[in-house]
């Protein structure tokens, strides 16, 4: 029987629905959630994103502050607009374009962030107090991955979750969410080091693949009936398709698929989720300044 296929696309818009609806609510209350991007250079991934945050924050009844700068951009200018943006009460959110040019030091640009509207939750701020269990902004796609085992109806206690990969951005936050009491998996985190991967996915109940590989894992490497989320999105070379590639995820669907108890495909899955948490931490943090 093949696995069940967990929809992104749709949960993705029952959550910006969601956050349109708070979005509404706060403008009746002469609030309206402030969303800065910063784009530094034309990489057409970033600039492909950085397109789609705008239009998704226009749906949703959001303010969008965009700046797109040259690569040649030096370092403390970026600083400085980060810092003019932190002081600006209309900016709810402030979100810098991953990656920056090689002249720049990501870490000191996001660290500049004021953690109070760092909706990505990259700051070392809030990745302490996520850390820690305490209230902070959690990072868009860990956040959307929950989001995407509990729509599956996914038990997470007691489970053993095999991440693989350990990106600052998807894989250790992951691990360090999913030991979380409200959540209480055991946690294997896999990686260039890890000797016989398979070993260790084939005793994962809830799997993810994170590592950027395509077709890293394949259906003999998975346990009948697993949970898997596939984050990766990689070309591959495609002549039969318009742009010559297709994007594949770290999974190999058609070997995963008869094998999974549910899936995330690529596209459709993970992606449109990382966009929908940061819309609602960006309502999260304009309505933060209404309570306070």
């Amino acid at each position: 029987m093949a696995a069940s296929i967990i929809d992104g696309k749709a949960l993705a818009a029952d959550i910006r629905e969601d956050v349109k609806r708070r979005a509404s609510a706060l403008a009746a209350r002469g609030v309206v959630p402030g969303l800065a991007v910063i784009l530094v250079g034309e990489d057409p991934a970033s600039v492909s994103y950085v397109t789609s945050k705008e239009k998704a924050c226009e749906e949703a009844g959001m303010r969008s502050f965009e700046r797109r700068l040259p690569a040649s951009t030096p370092q403390p200018e970026l600083v400085a607009l980060v810092e003019t943006f932190n002081r600006d009460p209309a900016v709810h959110g402030i979100l810098v374009q991953l990656p920056l040019p090689d002249h720049i030091d990501e870490d000191a640009v996001i660290a500049a962030i004021s953690p109070d509207k760092d909706v990505d939750g990259f700051t070392p701020v809030n990745v302490g107090r996520m850390i820690l269990g305490q209230p902070c902004f959690l990072p868009c796609t860990p956040h959307g991955i929950l989001k995407l085992v509990e729509r599956a109806g996914v038990p997470t206690k007691g489970a053993h979750v095999v991440v693989v990969g350990r990106s600052n951005i998807v894989g250790k936050p992951l691990a360090n969410l999913f030991v979380r009491k409200e959540l209480n998996s055991t946690v294997t985190v896999c990686h260039t080091g890890t000797r016989d991967l398979a070993e260790h996915t084939r005793r994962a109940d809830i799997l993810i693949a994170c590592a950027g590989r395509p077709r890293l894992i394949t259906g003999d490497m998975i346990r009948p009936g697993a949970c898997v989320i596939d984050v990766g999105v990689n070309r591959v070379e495609d002549l039969s398709a318009a742009k010559g590639y297709r994007l594949v995820g770290d999974v190999d669907f058609q070997s995963a698929l008869p094998v999974a108890g549910s899936i995330t495909p690529v596209p459709g899955g993970v992606g449109p989720m990382t966009i929908a948490m940061l819309l609602s931490n960006t309502v999260e943090s304009a309505e933060r300044t209404v309570r306070a």
